[in-house]
């Protein structure tokens, strides 16, 4: 599978987002998922310390167990961790104790690429700078990077970074797909400007670019959008987006392709895309994931403008 750069990390441009481990799926089930995504060529692995209150690090770290160092472990804090007091936030001394915690559960000596999960409005970025930088220094930590940041915090983040002299953000990880781009686009064009990795996650807009959601159909069982309030679920659901989501098939069918694979496609052709972050709880989710993302659907500038045309008469 190709590999695109996050600092100097190479990732592949598929990556498998462990966000249902230890909460839709349990760890035999995770271990399946793990091995079809090493099987797939897969070398990119990203999770965070809360998700499945705490269990996805542990049930990830067991699964590469023997293939640690052929993959790229990727992790997040940040966000209060269930039972754990004086937990959250990005100040240096969550983040001390917050990457330790990471390292026992993930069973390794290193973080390839950790991660401020949200912004913490609370603790200036200079303070969380510095701490990530002594990891880094320290040999426990490879490259950092943020999540859910807007351009204005990315700029802020390069500015303090440069004036500090201290380990600089390699990646952004964000939101975006085609029925989710324009909260991602100034975030995106601010990666490019400062040089930072784009990492978009939910590319498949909860399973609705999957193709198998059809208007009309049972929701397939099991499927994510099953979980969601009744409210919720109308809202994902509704008759503009699923107007989007067939104009989307349509254009991928009449090309050959399928709307999978157009998800996949479009947002590689992004720049500067790194790495699509994508999410399974089955072994065959995880091999047509890694398939829609190796298929070398190069899109042109008149399919990309096409595309912005046809996801541009939905809502964001």
């Amino acid at each position: 599978m190709q590999t695109r750069k996050i600092g100097t990390l190479d990732v592949t441009v598929v990556g498998l987002g462990c966000n249902n481990f230890g909460m839709r799926i349990e760890a035999d089930a995770a271990a399946a998922v793990v091995s079809a995504a090493l099987d797939a060529g897969i070398n990119f692995f990203d999770t965070a310390d809360i998700y499945g209150g705490t269990l996805s690090e542990e049930y990830l770290g067991k699964a590469l167990q023997g293939h640690r160092d052929e993959v790229v472990v990727a992790t997040k804090f940040g966000i209060p961790v269930k039972d754990v007091e004086g937990s959250g936030g990005a100040g240096a001394a969550w983040v001390k104790r917050a990457v330790e915690d990471s390292l026992r559960r993930l069973g390794t000596d290193r973080i390839d690429l950790y991660q401020l999960h949200f912004p913490d409005q609370a603790t200036p970025i200079t303070e969380t700078l510095g701490a990530l930088n002594e990891l880094v220094r320290a040999g426990k930590v490879r490259e950092i990077g943020c999540s859910n940041f807007s351009a204005e915090l990315i700029a802020e983040a390069e500015a303090a970074a440069e004036a500090a002299g201290v380990k600089r953000f390699a990646s952004v990880q964000n939101e975006m797909s085609l029925l989710a781009r324009d909260p991602a686009k100034t975030a995106i064009d601010a990666a490019a400007a400062h040089g930072l990795a784009f990492l978009p996650y939910f590319p498949l807009a909860n399973g609705l670019l999957s193709g198998k959601y059809r208007r009309g159909e049972e929701l397939p069982e099991g499927s994510r959008i099953t979980t969601m309030p009744e409210d919720r679920r109308a809202q994902v659901l509704g008759e503009s987006t699923l107007d989007v989501v067939e104009a989307l098939d349509e254009f991928a069918r009449a090309r050959g392709h399928t709307l999978l694979e157009l998800a996949f496609a479009w947002l590689l052709a992004q720049s500067p895309v790194a790495s699509v972050i994508a999410g399974a709880t089955k072994p065959e989710q995880v091999a047509a994931n890694a398939a829609a993302g190796t298929n070398e659907w190069n899109l042109d500038d008149a399919d990309l403008a096409e595309l912005d045309r046809i996801a541009g008469a939905g809502p964001a």
